[in-house]
C-alpha cells in the first residue's frame, strides 16, 4: 500500500457514519477521511471535520455551507464545504476517492450512492433503499462499471460471508437452496397486536440489541427493516423472493446463515456491533480489527429462532408483496413507508397506520416496468404525494 485508502463517509453524522470513522481512526496508516457529509447535525460535522480533517464536507443547502466554511476556516481548516445533491454526488465520484460508504438514510442516498457506483468506486452499501428503489437500474450501473460492492448490513454482510466467492454463476448452480434472513423482532416482538396502536415513539425507537437512528429503528420496530432487507437481498444475491425466509432470533447474535442442498447451514456470528461489517467491507478480502470484543457464546447460554407474525408485523408481508411484485413497487413502498414513519415520529399517526398507508398507496397505484431512473423517481414522488393524501384524508 503506497498511501492510505481515501474513504467518503456519505451520513457521516449517523451511526453508521460514526461506527465507520471509529474504525478508519484505528487503522491510520491504511485509510484516511477524504469527505465526510451531513444533512442537518451540522455541528456535530464540525467536530468531525476537527477531529478528522477531511478535504471535502457536504451539507444540506448554500446557507449552511457558508456558515460551515466560515466556522472551519476560523478553526484553521482548509476543508471545503459543499452542498446539495451536486456536492453529494461530486465527493462520491471524485477521481482520488477509492471507497465511498454509503449511509445516507432513505432515497436521498440514491443519487450519490449511483454516483459512486459509476465512478467505480468501492461502495460500502448502507444505505439499502437505493438498491431498494433502483433495483435492477442499480445492479446493472454495476456491471457496467469497475465499481465493487459490498453490503454493510449485518444480514446481508453475513450472507456475503456464508456464500461461496462464485455465487454470481447462480444460487442454484453452487448449491444454494435458501438464505435465512434473521431478524431480532425489535421491541414488540412479544407485544400483543392489540396494543400496538399505542406505542409511542419513543417505545418503537428503544431497540433491544442494536444502537440505531430514529427512522432505521422505527422501521426495525414494525419489520419494515427486514422487508426492506429480503428486497435487497433479491438483488444482491440475485434470488427470488421465495428463497430467502425470514427467521426471528431475538439476541442477534446470527446475522444470517445460508442453507445448502447438501444439508449443510452456514452462520455468521457475532456481537451485535456494526463495526464488524463495517471492519469486514473495509479491508476485504483481508481481516483487520474493528474494535469489537469476542463473542462470548457461553454467557449467551441460548439461541432462539421462531417465525414473524404477520398479522403483527404486516409491513414484512407488504414488502414481500413488492418484491414479487417487482417495477415500481418497491420503489413505491420505501416512499410511503419513509412518509408515513416521519408522521409517526411527528405523532400524527398511530404506529398501527404506517401499514395503513403503505397498504393504500401500492393498491391506489399500479406498478410499472422501470426503465430508467426517472422512472423510479417519478415513482418515489408519486407514493409520497399518495401518502400525503392519506394523511389528509384523515385529518393529520
Amino acid at each position: 500500500m503506497t498511501r492510505p485508502l481515501q474513504i467518503t463517509v456519505l451520513g457521516a453524522t449517523g451511526s453508521i457514519g460514526l461506527s465507520t470513522l471509529d474504525v478508519i481512526a484505528r487503522h491510520p496508516q491504511r485509510y484516511g477521511v477524504f469527505a465526510l457529509t451531513g444533512f442537518s447535525r451540522i455541528a456535530e460535522l464540525r467536530a468531525l471535520c476537527l477531529a478528522h480533517r477531511p478535504r471535502y464536507a457536504v451539507v444540506g443547502d448554500d446557507e449552511q455551507a457558508r456558515a460551515l466554511q466560515a466556522q472551519l476556516r476560523g478553526d484553521g481548516l482548509d476543508t471545503r464545504v459543499l452542498s446539495g445533491e451536486g456536492g453529494l454526488s461530486e465527493v462520491a465520484g471524485h477521481p482520488d476517492v477509492d471507497v465511498v460508504m454509503a449511509a445516507i438514510v432513505g432515497a436521498a442516498g440514491l443519487r450519490p450512492t449511483l454516483a459512486a457506483v459509476q465512478a467505480g468506486k468501492r461502495v460500502l452499501l448502507a444505505n439499502k433503499e437505493a438498491l431498494v428503489m433502483s433495483g435492477g437500474l442499480f445492479m446493472q450501473a454495476l456491471r457496467d462499471s469497475a465499481a465493487v460492492l459490498l453490503p454493510i448490513d449485518s444480514e446481508h454482510n453475513a450472507i456475503f460471508q456464508c456464500l461461496p466467492a462464485d455465487y454470481s454463476r447462480g444460487l442454484p448452480v453452487v448449491g444454494v437452496r435458501r438464505i435465512l434472513l434473521t431478524a431480532s423482532g425489535g421491541p414488540f416482538r412479544e407485544v400483543a397486536s392489540a396494543e400496538l396502536e399505542h406505542v409511542t415513539p419513543e417505545q418503537a425507537c428503544a431497540h433491544p440489541n442494536w444502537s440505531m437512528g430514529r427512522k432505521i429503528s422505527v422501521d426495525s420496530a414494525s419489520m419494515m427493516n427486514k422487508g426492506l432487507e429480503l428486497i435487497e437481498a433479491c438483488w444482491l444475491f440475485d434470488a427470488r423472493p421465495d428463497q430467502v425466509e425470514v427467521v426471528v432470533h431475538p439476541q442477534s447474535v446470527i446475522h444470517s446463515m445460508v442453507d445448502y442442498v447438501d444439508g449443510s447451514v452456514l452462520a455468521q456470528l457475532g456481537n451485535p456491533d456494526m463495526r464488524t461489517p463495517i471492519a469486514h467491507a473495509l479491508a476485504w478480502p483481508e481481516r483487520i480489527d474493528s474494535g469489537v470484543s469476542a463473542l462470548d457464546l457461553l454467557r449467551i447460554g441460548r439461541l432462539d429462532f421462531q417465525a414473524p407474525d404477520d398479522r403483527r408485523f404486516p409491513c414484512l408481508r407488504l414488502a414481500r408483496a413488492a418484491a414479487q411484485a417487482g417495477g415500481t413497487s418497491p420503489a413505491m413502498l420505501n416512499a410511503a413507508n419513509e412518509v408515513a414513519v416521519e408522521a409517526f415520529l411527528n405523532r400524527r399517526i398511530r404506529f398501527t397506520e404506517i401499514a395503513s398507508i403503505i397498504d393504500d398507496v401500492l393498491n391506489r397505484e399500479a406498478s410499472v416496468a422501470t426503465r430508467c431512473l426517472e422512472d423510479v423517481l417519478m415513482a418515489d414522488s408519486r407514493a409520497r404525494e399518495l401518502a400525503g393524501q392519506w394523511l389528509g384524508r384523515h385529518g393529520r
